[in-house]
C-alpha cells in the first residue's frame, strides 16, 4: 500500500476551495425582466442567425491562433490525458495545454465500466486522486467504487475545460508527429500534425485535404492501445525511428498490468511522453481490463514526467 504522502507528493499542492451556489428553482428568479414559470409571457432574448456563428467561429479560430505554439499538448482525451492535465493546469497555470481528442465526445473508453457495466472500479491507492477531484465511492477494502464511470469522467472533465490555461480541440486528430534531429542525429519530437477526424478517416477516398500543425516542446499521447486510432503516437515513433519496434500488447492480467503502466508512464522518444494503454504497446505490458486505477494515476506520474523534462525541451525548442 502506497502512504499517501507519496501519491500527495506526485499530486503536488491541491488547496480545497469548495463554493456553495444555492438555486432554488420553486422560488421566482429573474432572467431580464422575466420569471422562470411565468411561460405564458416567456421569451429568449434576439438574435441573428450570424450573431451565433461570429461567437462561436471568433473564439475558435483565437484558440487555434493562441495554442498554435503550446507548451504541452495531450494527444488523447481519455481517463489517462484528462488526469495529467488537471494535474499540469492546477500546478502550472502559466503554461498553455492544448488537448486533440479525435472523437467528437472526450473522454475515451471512460464512460462506462466493463461491458457497459455502470460502476467504476479503481484499485487502492487511486482513491486519492478520487478525493481530490472530490468524487464520492463506496470503500471495499483493497478497492473502491464509483456508482458510475459516467460521474469520474464528467466531474473531470469539467474541472479541466474550466482552467483557463486549456483547451480541447475535439473531432480533431493528430495525423503525424513534428520532429527535429540534434547533432547526433537522434530525432526529437517538436509538435502534432492535426486534421479534421473526418478529413483524416476520407483520406483514401477523396483527394488529400493538407493538414495542420502546433509546436510544442513536450507532447504526453495517450491515445489508448491498438485500434483505428490507438497508439497512433507509439506506432509514428517506430515508423520514424525513434523507437525500434513496438512490444504489442498482452493478454489480461490486472495485477501485473497497472502497476507497470503507472512504473512505466515516461519519456519514450525526447520531448514524446506516452501514459495509459498505448504504453502497453510500447512495452509489451497486459491488459488491464475493466479497472481504472492506473488509468488515473498513469496521468499523475505523466504529469510529473512532463514537468520534469519540460524545460530543457524548451530551450531545445528556442533554437531549433
Amino acid at each position: 500500500m502506497i502512504p499517501p504522502t507519496i501519491v500527495d507528493k506526485a499530486l503536488g499542492s491541491f488547496p480545497r476551495e469548495l463554493q456553495t451556489n444555492q438555486f432554488n428553482l420553486s422560488a421566482p428568479q429573474q432572467t431580464t425582466d422575466v420569471k422562470f414559470g411565468d411561460w405564458e409571457t416567456f421569451k429568449f432574448a434576439p438574435i441573428r442567425e450570424s450573431t451565433v456563428s461570429r461567437a462561436m467561429t471568433r473564439r475558435y479560430f483565437a484558440d487555434l491562433d493562441k495554442y498554435a505554439e503550446s507548451d504541452v499538448v495531450i494527444v488523447g482525451a481519455g481517463s489517462s490525458g484528462l488526469s495529467a492535465a488537471y494535474v499540469l493546469a492546477k500546478n502550472r497555470p502559466e503554461l498553455k495545454i492544448a488537448i486533440i481528442e479525435a472523437s467528437v465526445s472526450p473522454g475515451g473508453g471512460c464512460w462506462l465500466g466493463g461491458q457497459l457495466f455502470s460502476a467504476m472500479v479503481l484499485r487502492k491507492p487511486a482513491q486519492y486522486f478520487l478525493d481530490e477531484l472530490e468524487i464520492e465511492y463506496e470503500d471495499e477494502g483493497d478497492y473502491v467504487v464509483v456508482k458510475h464511470a459516467a460521474l469520474f469522467m464528467s466531474t473531470l472533465l469539467a474541472k479541466v475545460l474550466a482552467f483557463p490555461n486549456v483547451k480541447l480541440f475535439n473531432a480533431t486528430c493528430v495525423e503525424d508527429l513534428i520532429t527535429r534531429k540534434d547533432e547526433s542525429g537522434q530525432i526529437r519530437v517538436a509538435g502534432v500534425v492535426t486534421n479534421w477526424t473526418l478529413v483524416t478517416m476520407h483520406h483514401d477516398d477523396h483527394s488529400c485535404m493538407d493538414p495542420n500543425t502546433i509546436n510544442a516542446p513536450v507532447i504526453l499521447s495517450t491515445t489508448g492501445h491498438d485500434g483505428p486510432f490507438g497508439a497512433f503516437s507509439a506506432k509514428r515513433a517506430v515508423a520514424i525511428g525513434g523507437l525500434e519496434k513496438l512490444g504489442g500488447m498482452r493478454g489480461l492480467d490486472m495485477n501485473v498490468a497497472e502497476d507497470h503502466i503507472v512504473k512505466g508512464t515516461r519519456e519514450v522518444v525526447p520531448g514524446l511522453v506516452i501514459g495509459g494503454m498505448e504504453l502497453s504497446e510500447v512495452d509489451g505490458s497486459n491488459r488491464m481490463g475493466p479497472t481504472f486505477g492506473a488509468m488515473a494515476l498513469s496521468g499523475v506520474k505523466a504529469a510529473e514526467t512532463v514537468l520534469n523534462i519540460y524545460e530543457a525541451r524548451r530551450k531545445q525548442n528556442e533554437y531549433n
